[in-house]
């Protein structure tokens, strides 16, 4: 993909970042490997601890100052393949500072080793124990919204429509960047033809096939297997969907909120133009980081003072 389609604001940060070939085992252990031990990003005013919440190994950030009982259960990114809460420190630990609240932070098993339901089933687990000790985390049950960013966005999606099939206490929200939803991208050979920057549909097809055990695109999934592929979409709640308008993803999330909005749901799509996946994060510093982050938190304390 042209550089020039790359907004000039993330263009010296984009050219930086590798994209990392995932069907290479030895890369993916070193991305493992390097990701359990990122530094941690301090921000003042939070306590960041990995903490053991009914058996249940969670990342938690809990701010000095709580203004609210409410809180943010997120999971993180890498493919499905790789990645760890400490990738998404600095946007966890700012937003329980910003909203005050607590954010817990889910870990989960990784493909190819472990495929469909694992990794859903780790963060349902987490989902549980959370709402078993939401006193210990001073967060009330019924105030969680669930978010995450690529494959965990995905997961997280993913994991709303299960609980919204399970019953019980539901999350009040969904708060998704650039979420990995729709396996028939990754069968979508035209796709392909795009180099796209930090992640392109070569990869994507790696991580379909290896979480699903299967080649993507087939005729029938099981549930929560690829959130897109649900048929009704309706009574899950309000979400919020960023995109980059340049990368992988797009046309599956657009798609999707135009499918929850058919369906009744509210949902806020924020398309950003000349944005590579996962900026939000990797570029933070930048302005259209900043920008896109004080929407989306915006939008998420707007749901939790509901």
């Amino acid at each position: 993909m042209d550089i020039e389609l790359v907004d000039p604001a993330l263009r010296e940060a984009t050219r930086r970042l590798p994209a990392p070939d995932a069907s290479k085992r030895l890369t993916r252990t070193l991305i493992r490997t390097a990701t359990r031990f990122l530094p941690s990003s301090r921000v003042d005013g939070v306590v960041v601890a990995d903490e053991n919440v009914g058996g249940v190994r969670l990342r938690v950030y809990r701010p000095a100052a709580h203004r609210s009982d409410a809180g943010l259960f997120w999971i993180h990114g890498g493919g499905l393949v790789f990645g760890n809460p400490r990738q998404d420190e600095a946007l966890c630990a700012q937003t329980a500072a910003d909203l005050g609240i607590t954010v817990v932070s889910a870990r989960y098993r990784f493909a190819p080793e472990h495929h469909f339901p694992e990794p859903l089933d780790d963060v349902h687990a987490a989902w549980r124990a959370v709402q078993a000790h939401a006193g210990e985390l001073a967060i009330r049950p019924h105030r969680v919204v669930a978010g995450g960013e690529s494959a965990g966005g995905g997961l997280a999606a993913s994991l709303v429509q299960r609980l919204a099939d399970e019953g019980g206490v539901q999350p009040i929200g969904q708060w998704l960047f650039a979420p990995m939803i729709d396996d028939r991208t990754a069968a979508d050979p035209s796709k392909d033809e795009t180099d796209h920057w930090i992640w392109n549909n070569r990869a994507n097809r790696y991580s379909w096939r290896s979480y699903l055990a299967q080649e993507p695109g087939v005729e029938h999934l099981p549930p929560y297997a690829a959130a897109a592929r649900r048929a009704d979409l309706s009574g899950l709640p309000p979400a919020f969907i960023a995109v980059g308008d340049i990368e992988l993803f797009h046309d599956e999330d657009v798609d999707y909120a135009r499918r929850l909005t058919g369906a009744g749901v509210p949902v806020q799509l924020d398309v950003v133009p000349g944005a590579p996946h996962g900026f939000e994060n990797w570029a933070r510093e930048t302005a259209p980081a900043i920008e896109l982050m004080a929407r989306a938190r915006g939008w998420l304390q707007t749901v939790l003072s509901a």
